[in-house]
């Protein structure tokens, strides 16, 4: 198993456990217990990093074209929007229906993209 494979692997197990943190916390009911809390943002902090560190580097041994380069940022904005919307929802203050809205679907969005963008990084001509 090459590097790429078993980072595309360990992406996917970030991901589970990202899921699996969250649930927990939304069932965990009000107050938000913030153990469970620090535990869902520690391990999406760690994925995103996680991508972020093995884009970068997969980018200084071969040059990612522009549209790999544009699936990469579109996956981080996308984690960006799906974390400040965690961060929001977090604060005990009056939730806006559309912070929780987006929230709900920005990491199923965020998936799909880092795995069209997996895709085109496994897929990239040599």
């Amino acid at each position: 198993m090459n590097t790429l494979t078993s980072r595309i692997i360990g992406t996917g197990i970030l991901f589970i456990f990202v899921f699996l943190s969250g649930v927990w916390l939304s069932n965990s009911g009000k107050p938000i217990n913030v153990v469970i809390l620090t535990i869902h943002k520690l391990i999406g902090l760690a994925t995103l990093i996680f991508i972020g560190v093995t884009i970068y580097q997969l980018n200084q041994e071969v040059k990612l074209n522009a549209l790999e380069l544009g699936a990469s940022v579109i996956t981080g904005l996308l984690f960006l929007v799906t974390i400040i919307t965690g961060g929001l929802l977090s604060t005990g203050n009056p939730v806006v229906a559309a912070i929780l809205t987006i929230h709900r679907i920005g990491p199923f969005l965020t998936v799909l993209s880092t795995v069209v963008t997996m895709y085109l990084l496994v897929n990239h001509p040599q």
